[in-house]
């Protein structure tokens, strides 16, 4: 029996939980349903629940009206007409440099100037020498003006003969001399004019200048640098700047072979820069250059902006559209486009299915004219919208959509 009783399992009795307890596990348990309500109805509200329909998207963008008067297209690069590297025709060492690359310069302004010292000496010499040799005119008119007078008594008295013929041989020599004198000072201050005229020309080859009106677009040399004409030496500069004027900035586009006969002067273009995407501009054809490129099959024309703009820079590439006529006013202004294929029509109304980050919005249009493809949007989308292309005939509003790009 005892060993029986060791056998038996001894219950504790339960204690019963506190009010305070029961109370916090209430509260837990209505905090997490709390938290889960909530989260099945976000589920629901962003459509988590609802399976997604995967739809493909076109860009809403612009088009141009020029597009329905292109003839063709041709690509090149903006070219200044008016460019030149300016150098100097002396030798020396540069000591200032006046500009930097962007700098409006106007013709004559000095851009730099090369070490002059010695020049500017030789000038003040030949200066001198021209003062030298305008005294010595000036002695020799006042001893032409003594043996003129000289001269004149020797005759007087050469007639009352109270001279010898030889004194009177030595005036008329005196004053002839005297005459010569004058004539060779003349010709001696016309030498030193000259070799000051030469003085001030070598004294302003030192001074580089600007050519005619135009900006900076790169400088090629440094304070301290050796200038030389032709670039000599390996170490010298052959030029200092390089510049154009901005106002004779052209297109040099390279235009088929095929495409010559579409082409003529003064035919009207639009050009569109790849530097300014949103931007068009007016155009017209200067010159077709009469050779042909054997390599490429195209032949180069000039084509020069109606309307310029500061942002315009040489070396932009560009593309060029030949037009069979000239644009109005209205017609320079883009359109607002959207694939056809978005376009839904029920009844007499017209409208859409916009992205909106995964879902699809119905949004009501007012529309133009077909362009090739697409349609003007005059109301209700904006350049860079997302719509569908081909919506399903039951896709509601706000549907989840998985959005993939029209190739």
């Amino acid at each position: 029996m005892e060993e029986l009783e060791k056998l038996k399992i001894h219950r504790t009795p339960l204690k019963k939980s506190s009010p305070a307890t029961q109370s916090r596990r209430k509260g837990w348990f209505l905090f997490i349903a709390l938290v889960a309500g909530m989260a099945v109805i976000y589920l629901a509200f962003t459509g988590a629940f609802n399976p997604r329909v995967e739809v493909a998207v076109g860009t809403v963008s612009l088009s141009y009206p020029a597009q329905e008067y292109t003839l063709f297209n041709a690509t090149g690069y903006v070219v200044p007409q008016t460019k030149a590297d300016i150098a100097s025709k002396a030798t020396g060492r540069l000591e200032v440099l006046e500009v930097e690359e962007g700098n409006h310069v106007e013709k004559g302004d000095i851009i730099a100037r090369l070490e002059n010292q010695d020049v500017l000496a030789s000038k003040e010499r030949a200066e001198a020498n021209v003062a030298v040799a305008r005294a010595g005119l000036l002695e020799a008119q006042a001893e032409l003006k003594d043996a003129r007078l000289a001269l004149k008594r020797a005759k007087s008295l050469i007639d009352k003969k109270f001279i010898t013929h030889e004194t009177y041989d030595a005036a008329v020599a005196r004053h002839d001399k005297a005459a010569a004198a004058v004539q060779s000072a003349k010709a001696n201050i016309l030498a030193a004019q000259a070799s000051y005229q030469e003085a001030k020309v070598a004294v302003e080859y030192t001074f580089i200048r600007a050519p005619f009106d135009g900006v900076i677009l790169e400088k090629y040399a440094d304070l301290g640098d050796v200038v030389a004409p032709f670039s000599s030496t390996i170490e010298s500069k052959g030029a200092v700047a390089s510049m154009a004027d901005m106002r004779t900035l052209q297109v040099e586009a390279d235009v088929s072979e095929s495409n010559l006969m579409q082409v003529k002067v003064n035919q009207p273009c639009e050009i569109q820069l790849d530097a300014l995407p949103g931007e068009r501009f007016r155009g017209r054809v200067h010159m077709i250059v009469p050779t042909v490129d054997r390599t490429k099959a195209t032949i180069l024309v000039k084509v020069s902006f109606v309307d310029l703009d500061e942002r315009i820079l040489p070396d932009m590439s560009a593309r060029v559209a030949f037009l069979s006529k000239a644009l109005s006013p209205q017609e320079q202004k883009p359109y607002t486009v959207a694939p056809s294929s978005a376009i839904i029509r029920q009844e007499e109304q017209v409208y859409a299915f916009r992205v909106d980050g995964n879902q699809a919005h119905k949004i009501p249009l007012t529309v133009g004219k077909r362009l090739d493809g697409q349609r003007v949007v005059k109301k209700g989308l904006q350049q860079g919208d997302k719509v569908i292309l081909n919506p399903p005939d039951d896709l509601p509003e706000g549907a989840q959509v998985t959005a993939k790009e029209d190739s």
